[in-house]
């Protein structure tokens, strides 16, 4: 997409939030007006799979073009980051881009320190926040920081009963820095932001004024049949934050209704960040996504939070693209995509040659209408759990395990423990009924698991050095 006047890039990515959250697509209890207008004026891209269900394994993946297996970084609290391979923000910012980043990063762990910067990442302007307390020393959180300056005190108002009010919030604090980094004067050049808000991930603590929005008597309710209990119990050994309880027993509905609180709040705030982009002429040439990095059980088959799992809800994302007058409105492509397809366009937009070892393929295409978006966009999807949490963070000892999914069709593989599942998504959309040891569906089975394995040799096998000679 590279142009004499190259778009700006406001790149808007969540944390732990649903691809089923968004009311312009199929919702109808949550309030998403802002995100809503962005669907009816953009390209929704409604199975976009993540490359792992933990934040560090899957940002280091879209941050890169790999997989995490294939990088080297699949663990949350992990000491470096591999210095091989450079961000796509660094090849961004070659293209002559000025680019930012506000939020959450951690692509190293934050855990006992703050998450160092990775040298030549390609950012110029750089506002850092973690997990949202006002513990962290000076000067090297800046949403920490910003409260201060506010006279406000944290971890007082994140103990209260109204938990932290929405001006305090890290939402508006980062819209806020965002407003800033847009209206600097920089003449022509062009710029990408990327914005990494910490909601809706957990602890669900929602500002009062927006958790007063939500009834928990009017949730829906997970996703839960009664032998989901018995089936979570066969997996006990695999990786998870939580055990699986009945609904009734783990007070589902409320957490629904406050975790559709933070996305109100979320939603607030980005029509605030549109509308300054509105009033300050940038609109017109500014791509803009929304997306996350990975999902949230949310109650479904009685789980909570995140781990070695796969479900519909913990590994699809939201993925939204809009430049209203230049590409696609109000389109929805329903053919699987990952987010290193993400990663892929947001290189292409800028004008930088897709690296060859980069993994994603280019979303462009069906933006633009040149590829009917009925035609399947990827042969298959690939998601990865390598260790990827701390065994006293979770019910297991640090499990591997992959999911394969293949048009209707997912499988799952828990290598470490010996243990599967396989769904057919199109008759069981909710993944209640495993195949795995269905006689019937033995041959479909194998001939999964043969196509799962040539996927992980081709993916994730690092050949090494560049071959400079025949011999």
């Amino acid at each position: 997409m590279a142009s004499s006047n190259p778009p700006n890039i406001l790149w808007y990515c969540t944390d732990q939030q649903r691809f089923d959250t968004i009311g312009a697509l199929g919702n109808p209890h949550v309030q998403t007006p802002a995100i809503d207008r962005l669907v009816e004026r953009g390209v929704a891209f409604t199975r976009t799979y993540c490359q792992s269900p933990i934040c560090t394994p899957s940002r280091s993946s879209f941050m890169t073009g790999l997989y995490p297996s294939r990088l080297h970084n699949t663990r949350n609290g992990n000491a470096t980051f591999p210095e091989d391979v450079p961000l796509i923000s660094r090849l961004i910012a070659d293209q002559g881009y000025d680019c930012g980043m506000i939020g959450k990063f951690h692509l190293q762990s934050s855990g006992h320190r703050t998450e160092p910067r990775i040298p030549n990442d390609g950012f110029r302007y750089w506002k850092f926040s973690h997990a949202p307390r006002d513990d962290w020393p000076e000067g090297e959180h800046d949403y920490a920081d910003w409260v201060r300056e506010q006279g406000a005190d944290l971890t007082a108002m994140r103990e209260s009963p109204d938990n932290v009010p929405a001006e305090y919030h890290q939402t508006t604090w980062a819209t806020t820095r965002a407003i800033e980094f847009i209206s600097e004067d920089r003449g022509d050049q062009p710029w990408m932001l990327n914005i990494n808000i910490y909601d809706p991930h957990p602890p669900f603590i929602p500002p009062r004024e927006y958790s007063e929005k939500f009834d928990a008597s009017e949730m829906p309710g997970p996703y839960f049949e009664p032998s989901d209990v018995e089936a979570q119990e066969k997996l006990a050994e695999a990786d998870f934050q939580t055990k699986s309880v009945p609904p009734e027993e783990s007070n589902a509905r409320t957490a629904q209704a406050d975790y559709y609180a933070m996305i109100a709040l979320i939603d607030d705030q980005f029509a605030r960040l549109l509308q300054h982009l509105e009033e300050s002429g940038r609109a017109e040439n500014t791509v803009i996504i929304f997306t996350s990095d990975h999902g949230e059980t949310l109650g479904d088959h009685g789980l909570f939070y995140k781990g070695c799992r796969f479900y519909e809800g913990l590994v699809r994302v939201p993925l939204i693209f809009s430049a209203p007058g230049k590409w696609k409105e109000a389109l929805s492509c329903h053919q699987p995509t990952e987010l290193l397809d993400l990663s892929a366009t947001l290189l292409e937009i800028a004008g930088a040659e897709l690296p060859e070892y980069h993994q994603g393929k280019s979303l462009l295409p069906i933006l633009t209408g040149e590829v009917d978006p009925e035609i399947p966009h990827r042969d298959s999807v690939r998601c990865e759990y390598f260790d990827a949490l701390a065994p006293k963070f979770t019910q297991g000892n640090g499990t591997f395990a992959t999911m394969y999914l293949q048009d209707r069709y997912k499988l799952v593989v828990y290598h470490s423990i010996r243990q599967g599942e396989l769904f057919d998504l199109e008759t069981d959309p909710w993944e209640h009924r495993n195949l795995w040891d269905d006689p019937r569906s033995a041959n479909l089975k194998a001939r999964l698991l043969e196509e799962s394995f040539h996927d992980h040799v081709l993916k994730t096998t690092d050949v090494g050095s560049e071959r400079i000679a025949p011999m």
